[in-house]
């Protein structure tokens, strides 16, 4: 891997603003309120700047990155910006080297859209936390109703497409640890989503994920064990990326996502006011976590200049855990030490072991059980 002064992954929040409400939303419901002092929407000056900047950095850096639209809900922006934006990103940058991707909630999904994506070669990835019974505890609409039959018909659309073995990426859902896992496997595996993925709920050592009892408990570890038993035992499953990079992780090979393995990855956030910043999901945090201490924007800084400073490398080192009882665990080549924001607390700052590091243990021992009916250990073993 190259140095951690390359970008990855850039994070481009086209709108600030959402039409859904969902309780759980890091953005809107954390303890940073910052989403109401920026526009709702990117200006055009600014979404050509956005081009000319990552046109520079893709010539700066060897190896590609992705670039992921975000929000808010990213088709806010409306059809002609966007189009605009996609088509003028594609000029210079290949879909091999620079996919571009899209998470939508997939309410705003219409064929005109993904005809343009299909163009732009632009996959999508719909957010959908499972059946009603799931999905409608939290991912609500302004006035509190139920969003989920508004998601279905995008995912419906999306998966009719023409193109769709291209442009449907997959769900993203976050997990509700009292639904029971198979009604969710099974729910998103009927409506034919290509790939599945799972987030814990937000939290940290001050103030726990939903659903989790206390910091040694393992509400989320029972329950994506029964999860990975599903998978790793059907004999026609759908992929689960979390499990996929777990699996690999235990075999001896390399993750793809931050916050498990040792790998560092170099993830930056532009907003709508074209401000430059962290991985947008330390906000959880406190306010101004995700924030640089000189506040960078894109229309007068490279990325480059960003990625060469030592707030930077500072920022990226964050993904390595500092915490004693970390550094001494046996699983920590697999394990990651859990994202940032999961390590949080006001007393040690970021010097704690993940709010799920008895999650991960149960789950990562149990993997690596599963893994041995098959007579293989991982080399460290």
């Amino acid at each position: 891997m190259e140095s951690v002064g390359c970008l990855d992954t850039v994070l481009l929040k086209t709108a600030s603003r959402c039409n859904f409400d969902c309780t759980y939303c890091y953005v809107y419901q954390g303890p940073d309120q910052s989403w109401r002092n920026q526009p709702k929407r990117m200006r055009r000056d600014l979404l050509t700047t956005v081009q000319e900047r990552l046109n520079e950095q893709a010539n700066h850096q060897q190896r590609g990155f992705a670039i992921v639209l975000h929000g808010g809900e990213p088709l806010l922006l409306g059809f002609d910006e966007l189009a605009r934006l996609l088509r003028g990103l594609r000029v210079n940058l290949s879909p091999k080297s620079h996919p571009i991707s899209i998470q939508t909630n997939g309410s705003l999904l219409s064929e005109r859209w993904l005809d343009l994506f299909h163009e732009t070669k632009t996959s999508v990835s719909v957010s959908i936390d499972g059946p009603p019974e799931a999905n409608d505890i939290a991912r609500i609409s302004h006035r509190g109703e139920s969003t989920f039959l508004s998601t279905l018909r995008g995912i419906r659309l999306l998966s009719s497409h023409p193109e769709s073995a291209f442009l449907f990426a997959g769900t993203l859902s976050v997990i509700q640890p009292s639904v029971e896992p198979g009604l969710v496997y099974n729910f998103l595996k009927g409506i034919k989503t290509p790939s599945m993925d799972f987030l814990m709920q937000d939290g940290n050592h001050d103030h726990l994920p939903a659903g989790k009892s206390r910091f040694d408990s393992t509400e989320y570890g029972d329950w994506l064990i029964e999860l990975f038993d599903i998978y790793f035992d059907d004999p026609f499953p759908v992929r689960i990326r979390f499990f996929d990079d777990l699996l690999k992780l235990c075999l001896g090979g390399k993750g793809r996502k931050e916050g498990m393995g040792d790998d560092q990855y170099g993830i930056l956030t532009i907003e709508t006011n074209g401000e430059i910043r962290k991985n947008d999901t330390l906000r959880t945090s406190y306010e101004g976590a995700d924030q640089f201490r000189r506040t960078r924007n894109i229309t007068d800084t490279s990325i480059h200049e960003i990625l060469s400073s030592e707030e930077y490398l500072d920022y990226a080192g964050m993904q390595l855990p500092i915490s004693s009882r970390c550094k001494e665990c046996s699983l920590l080549p697999i394990c990651g030490g859990g994202m940032p924001l999961y390590r949080w607390s006001k007393e040690r700052g970021y010097d704690n072991p993940s709010v799920y590091c008895h999650d991960h243990y149960r789950l990562i021992r149990h993997a690596l059980e599963r893994v041995r009916e098959f007579g293989i250990d991982h080399p460290s073993s």
